[in-house]
C-alpha cells in the first residue's frame, strides 16, 4: 500500500473526483454559450482569463484521474523532494503530489490559488487527507507569491493555473530547476508562447507532449 491507495487520502481523492465530474461547468446551462473558439482566445489571454476565472471560481477544475496518478509517479520516480505548483483549485493534483512527497520520505510542496474560497477548501482537505505538513499554499497573485522564499533546487514543478502565465511562471522559477527536473504542464496547447519556449532547442529543455493535453518538459 502507498499513502496514494490508502486511507484517508484514496477514499477522500475519490469523492473530489466524483464530486468534480458532478460539478464540471460543461454541465452548466451558463456555459453553453461558450464556443470552443471563445474558450480558446479566453484561455490564452492574461486580462480576459481573470473574468473567466472568476465565472468558474466555484468549480473544482480539477486533473484527471489519470493525470493525477501519472503526477504521483513522475514525482516517486525522481525521488521529488521539492516540488512547485500554480494552480491549487480545490487540490486534487497537490494531494498526488504530496502523496509521493510522503512516500518518497518527506519534502516540501509550495503551491499557489488566486481565489480565496478554493485555498481555503483546499487546506481543509490537505488536513483531512494527513498531508498538510508537507504543504504550503500561498494565496494570491502567483507572480507575487512565487518570487520568494522558494527552494534552492526545485525537483518538479506543474503548471495548471492561468495558460498565459505559464512562461512568467516558468521563468520565476527556472534559475532553481535542477538538471533532469520535470515540468509538467497541463492544457498546455492553451499556452502557444510557453510551448514554443521548452521546444526550443536553445532553451534547454527536452520537451514532448504526453497524454492528450499534458506537455511534460525535462531540464537538460
Amino acid at each position: 500500500m502507498t499513502t496514494l491507495t490508502a486511507a484517508p487520502l484514496a477514499p477522500l481523492l475519490e469523492r473530489l473526483f466524483t464530486e468534480a465530474d458532478e460539478a464540471s461547468p460543461r454541465n452548466d446551462p451558463a456555459f453553453s454559450d461558450v464556443t470552443p473558439e471563445e474558450q480558446q482566445r479566453l484561455m490564452r489571454s492574461k486580462t480576459e482569463y481573470v473574468e473567466l476565472y472568476s465565472r468558474l471560481k466555484d468549480y473544482p477544475l480539477a486533473v484527471s484521474r489519470e493525470t493525477g496518478a501519472l503526477l504521483y509517479m513522475l514525482a516517486r520516480s525522481i525521488r521529488a523532494a521539492a516540488i512547485v505548483e500554480f494552480g491549487t483549485s480545490f487540490g486534487l493534483s497537490t494531494l498526488h503530489l504530496a502523496a509521493a512527497l510522503r512516500d518518497n520520505g518527506g519534502g516540501q510542496l509550495i503551491t499557489t490559488e488566486f481565489e480565496p474560497s478554493k485555498a481555503a477548501r483546499a487546506q481543509a482537505s490537505f488536513e483531512a487527507a494527513g498531508v498538510a505538513d508537507l504543504i504550503e499554499i500561498r494565496q494570491g497573485d502567483a507572480l507575487q507569491t512565487l518570487a520568494r522564499d522558494l527552494p534552492e533546487t526545485i525537483d518538479l514543478v506543474l503548471l495548471d493555473g492561468a495558460k498565459a502565465l505559464y512562461p512568467e511562471i516558468l521563468a520565476l522559477l527556472e534559475s532553481r530547476l535542477r538538471p533532469g527536473a520535470l515540468i509538467v504542464a497541463d492544457n498546455a496547447d492553451y499556452a502557444p508562447d510557453y510551448m514554443g519556449r521548452v521546444r526550443s532547442p536553445m532553451a534547454g529543455y527536452l520537451s514532448v507532449p504526453f497524454a492528450e493535453d499534458v506537455e511534460l518538459s525535462m531540464r537538460l
